[in-house]
């Protein structure tokens, strides 16, 4: 596992399983029944994994101007992932069963905080299960470990860029991972409003994915990114979704495609909403 990259196989999982340097994290999470992923790990998760939340670990309280899903201080941070067993040299897995839509924040998060030993399951827990790996049921008791944090600065876009941009008519270059209806205002079934921040664009972060939901060859990929961005990598460009979530799909789909890592907009749409006075957009990009 010492060249542990964006992606693992359930193949590669299973060879390292035995292995004291490795720290699993099982990340499923549903937002209409909050309870559902930890009661799904419980029932029967990866023999050795934790359970991470994505409300209570992987995010801070929502307060009445933040998204769904701010981000944790970084010391809050670094607590909970000692908590879970994640020293210096720990190599992390993440996964979920929703494509890595949720565990994908855990990925961000750890690399956010300087901890770079992580990889994100390809084909989530179905690969597992694919290849006739077991499960096993309950909860995994680890030793809590020093997790040392350390802050990546120039990560994040914050709200008041992304509305002067607006303003003064700049090129966003943000790329929202919703889905299309979502996006184009025709469904919303989480957030009060719906639609999308003008000037952005739409990829939806299951296109990163095959119909097995398995992350698409690097070259398909690339092709994706380099019409989406124009051939233009050089310009910084920055991805948001509903709340910071599965925006961090994307910066792993880039990653993958040999793209520089986007900012990424914690806040998102649950967040630019809060202000009425914030302009929205309808109808496709």
């Amino acid at each position: 596992m010492d060249h542990l990259g964006p992606l693992i196989s359930a193949a590669q999982l299973a060879a390292a399983i035995d292995s004291p340097q490795l720290r699993i994290i099982d990340c499923r999470f549903n937002l209409l029944e909050p309870d559902a992923g930890r009661e799904a790990y419980v029932g029967g998760h990866i023999p050795g994994a934790v359970y991470a939340d994505l409300d209570k670990d992987l995010a801070a309280p929502v307060t009445p101007d933040s998204g769904r899903h701010p981000l944790p201080t970084a010391a809050t941070l670094a607590s909970t992932f000692g908590k879970l067993g994640i020293a210096e040299d720990t190599f992390v897995v993440v996964y979920d069963n929703q494509g890595g839509a949720v565990a994908a924040r855990g990925w961000w998060l750890l690399r956010w905080l300087g901890h770079n030993k992580v990889a994100l399951l390809d084909g989530g827990l179905a690969a597992w299960t694919a290849q006739g790996s077991s499960l096993e049921e309950g909860v995994t008791a680890v030793e809590s470990q020093d997790f040392v944090a350390e802050r990546q600065n120039g990560w994040t876009i914050e709200v008041e860029e992304i509305a002067a941009a607006i303003e003064n008519g700049s090129d966003l270059r943000l790329i929202d991972a919703r889905a299309a209806a979502r996006f184009d205002g025709s469904q919303e079934p989480i957030d009060t409003a719906a639609g999308h921040i003008p000037g952005t664009v739409n990829l939806a972060f299951d296109r990163s994915l095959d119909g097995d939901g398995r992350w698409r060859p690097m070259d398909e990929l690339r092709q994706m990114w380099s019409e989406l961005l124009s051939g233009d990598s050089t310009e910084p460009w920055s991805v948001m979704c509903g709340s910071g979530v599965t925006a961090c799909h994307l910066a792993i789909s880039a990653k993958l495609a040999g793209y520089p890592q986007p900012r990424l907009y914690v806040g998102s749409w649950s967040e630019w909403i809060r202000d009425p006075r914030r302009p929205i957009s309808t109808g496709p990009a």
